[in-house]
């Protein structure tokens, strides 16, 4: 492929003006993308399905195609070149777990041209976007992919048991080779759709030391934040008791996942929408997608962030509709409504020698419990304790004070009780005067002019019907709730 002058891994431009990754300008990265991907998983529909196996994951299939096209595969204008494809019935399970079909998968990355992305970090990817907001196509380093095929088995496990999770979702991993440079990419869910204006986004790590975004990111048209930033801009999100339990349970399971994997170094990318700016402040023009289909539902289950957290179906089933686009209904703390869509980014870092390394001196020179780089257990534990203490927060809700309903339903009660035991008192008194003929002695009378013989069983019989409806719990203690008043 096309010579460029290169500065680092990626981000150049040649002469043109067009930008290039490993000497390989983008859009002959993209068309090979798209050739390979296109042969590779229409050849896959010709092998029948069946379980996954171990070996499964470490196999690699390779294809050469020449420019003049071969027997097997079609002419284009691109330079030659050969494309790898990393255990292609894994990944076909994989995506047929989220229930991506084949002709799916292939009308939404071959069917339009991908859209290049500005690299909204600092590994120097490319990122590409499928033209209906599906799919995101990033380059990795040879180590990260390395990681990805041996942490296949473990990811294929997980997805198995828990497939609502907030880790990326890895539909495939390819290689293409030209002009002696490889070019490692992973096709991954989409995280934040297009069609969705994003007035805030972070890229969170429960970390302090150089966690706030610089000048040169600031004064972009959409920057990313950091801890720091979210921490000055805002006082917490703040969800329903239900969604806020879902969200922390599938963050706590997904940090365990990690943690086991020995991961670190990730992060959470945030992104928040105003809802009370959405008339003002529609998508940016172009963000629909491509072909004007589907700007909110997705075809991809579990792609969107309500239907990636955890719980038992019912938290997202009751916030899942066109009006929160997939999207996590929440408030901050002036009251506004938002949206929050939200992920897991950057898991192929594993806590080899290089990183313990960099650790170490970073400790020596600034506080060692501040920085990113951790060992996997004290990352995975200072993360969820930043996500549930200072971004996440459950919405309070009010109630009556049990004290409060106790001092005033209590004088009721008594006032109640009294009533009665007046009127069997009258209905006693009758009784007895009937018994008597009238002829009442006064030293069978009690102080209230009662007959002693009666007046035991009486009180007894009062206590009897008020036992039911709480009045002995209540001249107990000073508390009582609305069921204690309506028991009688």
């Amino acid at each position: 492929m096309s010579t460029t002058t290169e500065n680092g891994v990626g981000g150049s431009r040649n002469m043109s003006g067009e930008k290039t990754y490993k000497k390989t300008t983008s859009s002959a990265l993209k068309g090979a993308i798209q050739l390979g991907i296109g042969y590779t998983v229409g050849n896959l529909t010709s092998k029948p399905d069946r379980d996954v196996l171990m070996q499964d994951f470490y196999v690699v299939e390779s294809v050469f195609l020449p420019s003049e096209g071969s027997n097997l595969t079609p002419a284009h204008h691109y330079p030659d070149f050969r494309f790898k494809t990393y255990a292609p019935l894994a990944f076909r399970y994989f995506r047929e777990l989220f229930g991506i079909k084949p002709d799916d998968y292939l009308y939404s990355i071959c069917n339009e041209p991908l859209i290049e992305l500005s690299n909204p970090g600092a590994s120097g990817s490319l990122f590409y976007l499928t033209s209906d907001d599906e799919f995101i196509i990033k380059t990795v380093q040879h180590k990260e992919a390395e990681f990805l095929q041996k942490l296949l088995p473990g990811y294929y496990m997980n997805l198995n048991q828990n497939p609502r999770t907030l880790l990326p979702k890895f539909y495939g991993l390819y290689c293409i080779q030209s002009g002696g440079v490889n070019i490692r990419l992973v096709v991954m869910n989409n995280v934040l759709p297009r069609s969705v204006k994003m007035h805030y986004k972070y890229d969170l790590k429960g970390s302090t030391y150089k966690r706030r975004a610089s000048r040169k990111e600031r004064e972009k048209a959409c920057p990313v934040y950091k801890d720091l930033d979210f921490q000055d801009m805002h006082e917490g999100l703040y969800f329903d008791a239900d969604t806020y339990n879902a969200l922390m349970k599938t963050l706590q399971r997904d940090c365990r996942v990690l943690e086991s994997f020995k991961i670190m170094d990730y992060s959470l990318l945030l992104a928040v929408h105003v809802l009370d700016q959405s008339p003002k402040e529609g998508g940016e023009p172009g963000q629909a997608g491509g072909d004007g289909k589907r700007p909110v539902a997705q075809r991809v289950l579990y792609s969107t962030a309500m239907e990636s957290i955890q719980g038992d179906g019912k938290a997202a089933e009751a916030h899942t509709t066109d009006d929160t686009m997939g999207g996590i209904p929440a408030k901050s703390h002036k009251e506004e409504k938002l949206l929050i869509f939200l992920g897991i980014i950057d898991i192929l870092q594993s806590y080899r020698f290089i990183k313990k390394l960099e650790h170490s001196w970073k400790a020596l020179v600034y506080d060692g419990d501040s920085v990113s780089v951790h060992r996997p257990g004290f990352y995975a534990n200072r993360f969820l304790k930043f996500m549930s203490t200072s971004v996440f927060r459950k919405t309070q809700t009010i109630r009556f004070s049990p004290s409060k309903r106790a001092r005033t339903s209590i004088p009721a009660l008594k006032s109640f009780s009294q009533e009665i035991l007046s009127s069997q008192k009258e209905e006693n008194e009758e009784e007895s005067r009937d018994r008597l003929g009238g002829a009442r002695s006064l030293a069978s009378l009690d102080g209230q002019g009662r007959p002693a013989a009666h007046y035991h069983q009486s009180s007894t019989h009062s206590l009897f019907l008020f036992r039911g409806g709480g009045i002995k719990d209540c001249k107990s203690t000073s508390k009582s709730t609305p069921s204690d008043v309506y028991l009688f």
